[in-house]
């Protein structure tokens, strides 16, 4: 990753020579920043089995595991919105409204880090966490969210089959395990990465501009890898301050300015340092930045450009740079796009 980060900003320094109208030059710069994406984002710590998917699945959709019975990932993680929130903040438990906006769920497994801030190290953790945050499930400890679990007896027979030979495959640790694994199939390869594995013609020719140009403007020094971002932290706002700029009313966080992992470190280093964002579906899930600040992909393109490399976008850069982000868009995943109908609690007469 260090490799590309630098090769982004080399580019940008030396003056990018052209190259939309060349397609094999452009196929080759674009491979040296992006990859494609995998079948899944299996590890060997972290597997991927049909019996975890299924299972994983119906626990991202199940809510009656939450302190109101209420409250799921699939509750702020839409289909509709390909996995991610139309509003700015979302509103969660018992309407609590969480500090930062909700990013797709889609590639998320890809990244380094999960959260704004990185206080999640993979989407395992994250999925355990939420059992107790009081913006998510808001159980009061784990055990609690495990009782609620096991109080669910049609999830027994899944959990034995996903874990099998454990004691008690019910716990809030196998929980995140398996709605890791049904994360990690939740990949959306779209027309970049067919043209990211050789086919020229995935991308229109104002695509291949807007490629040109996101590379050309240093876009990919942050902006790399195969989740295009969400592989390094970067402060928000290099060259300009962005409240100043936009005049963004100023995020409650804290009772204050959001100032990204600062929150969980607490080191001065970390003020306003946040994940760099992946651009996977960038074009389909506004609104935009970790407060949901921003409506537009045109507008979020020329702020990040002056906020991060000091460069004022013309419109015609915007549109064909927006182009481009629209070639990362791909399918909602199948088993994604149908809510599983989930097991019976006990029925009493």
């Amino acid at each position: 990753m260090k490799k590309m980060i630098v090769l982004g900003a080399v580019i940008a320094a030396a003056g990018w020579r052209a190259y939309a109208d060349d397609a094999d030059k452009l196929l080759a710069a674009a491979q040296a920043l992006f990859k494609p994406l995998p079948a899944n984002a299996a590890t060997a710590e972290r597997p991927v089995t049909p019996e975890l998917v299924a299972l994983g699945r119906a626990l991202f959709f199940e809510t009656r595991v939450s302190g109101d019975g209420k409250v799921s990932c699939g509750g702020c993680h839409n289909s509709q919105f390909y996995g991610a929130e139309p509003i700015a903040q979302t509103v969660g438990f018992q309407g609590k409204v969480l500090p930062r906006n909700t990013p797709t769920v889609f590639n998320t497994a890809l990244q380094f880090v999960q959260h704004y801030g990185g206080n999640r190290v993979d989407v395992e953790e994250q999925a355990v966490k939420a059992l107790v945050s009081p913006f998510a499930y808001a159980n009061k400890d784990l055990a609690a969210a495990e009782a609620r679990l096991r109080a669910l007896p049609g999830y027994r027979a899944m959990f034995e089959k996903a874990f099998p030979g454990q004691a008690e495959p019910v716990t809030a640790e196998n929980w995140g395990k398996a709605i890791g694994a049904y994360e990690r199939v939740l990949l959306t390869p779209a027309p970049f990465d067919r043209f990211l594995n050789g086919d020229t013609s995935a991308l229109s020719a104002k695509q291949k501009h807007g490629l040109d140009k996101f590379i050309a403007t240093g876009c990919g020094g942050c902006h790399s890898g195969v989740t295009i971002g969400g592989q390094m932290y970067q402060k928000f706002g290099v060259t300009a301050d962005y409240w100043t700029l936009t005049g963004s009313k100023e995020n409650d966080i804290l009772k204050g300015r959001d100032k990204g992992r600062f929150h969980d470190t607490k080191k001065d280093e970390d003020a306003f340092i946040f994940k760099v964002q992946q651009l996977r579906n960038v074009a389909v899930t506004p609104p935009y930045f970790h407060d949901g600040s921003v409506a537009t992909l045109p507008e979020a393109v020329k702020i990040m450009a002056k906020l991060q490399l000091g460069k004022d976008l013309n419109d015609a850069d915007t549109s064909d740079i927006v182009a481009f982000l629209e070639s990362l868009t791909g399918e909602v995943p199948q088993n994604f796009a149908q809510v599983p109908n989930l097991p019976v609690a006990a029925y009493k007469q």
